[in-house]
């Protein structure tokens, strides 16, 4: 597990194993950058923040224009870069990364796995934030499945290798302190307890959250689809046996044409059209007369992960955890308190409206 992720919780999780972790900034007319410290409006694309946040993605097709943040950020506090640390996993011969499967047993859970290590303080579903406006048509084009197969009763099993390139974070809680940037400190005077459109033209201003810690670069990730039987067999065995435990040819039976309901593509999380080429073409396996691509052949394979290596750049956002910017009212309890409620407040609203939550849904 590399450092800067925290643990799994939730569903069933098997890491296969653990090898080891970039921040590009996207200029447009206002200031966008991923950088530690940096705060955001999460509202201004709630349920869809895969808009600007380069997650996975956008459609199902080849996109010229490399990006990896779009989201508008402010800085709150100055002198961020002396609390924060990055590190770059450019070795050349080593694989920085892993390779695991996570079990699903319905579609949310799928939707929840994928974003695992996207946290966002005082949101209980931080992945809502990114799939609350997904539609099963578009959902699926994403994840590489048929529509059908996201609308009926199946479960899933999603496998993915990620290439870390970089991490940041800050070393430790923001100091007490720590200056505030003085268009922060001025609109802080201003919010008012009671009042909710101070509250909220803070946030429009300055961000409802900051950057605590991000890992970028790349990964591949494939999706099969089960029946409920055949995805309950295959949890119980490799929970009770273990990867290693199984043999080769009971592995790829598992994870087979004949076994899945559906093997979806082979999808990029930043939609490298190179790479997806790559895979449809290396990672063929053959049984008989039946050819299928899997990327169960990158498991234990040192030669696929070396040459797969240099094509998983730092391309996509891979863990993401936002911090609530009620910190600046540090000073100010009562503030504080209340811009507590006021956020709480419009996360269970945007909650509740969002698409996934409706009742056709």
């Amino acid at each position: 597990m590399s450092p800067s992720l925290s643990p799994r919780r939730g569903l069933f999780r098997l890491w296969l194993l653990t090898l080891g972790l970039l921040v590009l900034a996207a200029s447009g007319s206002r200031e966008s950058q991923l950088r530690i410290g940096k705060a955001i409006n999460i509202f201004l694309r709630y349920g869809y923040l895969g808009i600007s946040m380069r997650v996975i993605p956008l459609n199902d097709s080849a996109e010229s224009e490399r990006w990896i943040f779009k989201e508008p950020t402010r800085n709150i506090y100055k002198n961020m870069s002396e609390l924060s640390e990055s590190q770059e996993y450019t070795a050349p011969g080593i694989f920085h990364g892993d390779f695991h499967m996570e079990f699903c047993e319905n579609r949310r859970q799928l939707f929840q796995a994928y974003f695992r290590d996207f946290t966002i303080e005082r949101l209980d579903k931080p992945w809502e934030a990114f799939t609350g406006g997904w539609f099963p048509d578009n959902a699926a084009k994403k994840l590489g499945i048929n529509t059908s197969f996201i609308v009926g009763d199946y479960s899933y099993v999603l496998v993915r290798v990620v290439r870390f390139r970089e991490t940041g974070k800050l070393n430790s809680e923001i100091p007490v302190n720590q200056p505030l940037e003085s268009e922060v400190q001025a609109r802080v005077q201003q919010v008012q307890v009671g009042n909710v459109s101070s509250a909220v033209r803070f946030m429009e201003s300055f961000g409802t959250h900051y950057v605590n810690s991000y890992t970028t670069g790349n990964s591949l990730y494939q999706v099969f689809v089960y029946s409920r039987k055949n995805y309950k067999m295959i949890k119980e065995r490799i929970k009770s046996k273990g990867l290693n435990g199984l043999s080769k040819l009971d592995l790829y039976n598992y994870f087979a044409p004949w076994f899945a309901e559906h093997l979806g593509q082979i999808r990029s999380a930043s939609a490298n059209a190179t790479v997806e080429r790559w895979a449809r073409r290396k990672l063929q396996y053959e049984y008989y007369v039946v050819k299928y691509v899997t990327l169960l052949k990158l498991h234990g394979n040192s030669t696929l992960l070396r040459s797969l290596d240099s094509l998983l750049g730092n391309d996509a956002i891979l863990q993401l955890d936002l911090k609530a910017v009620n910190v600046v009212f540090r000073d100010h309890p009562q503030k504080q308190s209340w811009f507590h409620e006021v956020l709480d407040n419009n996360m269970k609203l945007w909650e509740l409206n969002l698409p996934l939550n409706h009742p056709s849904r």
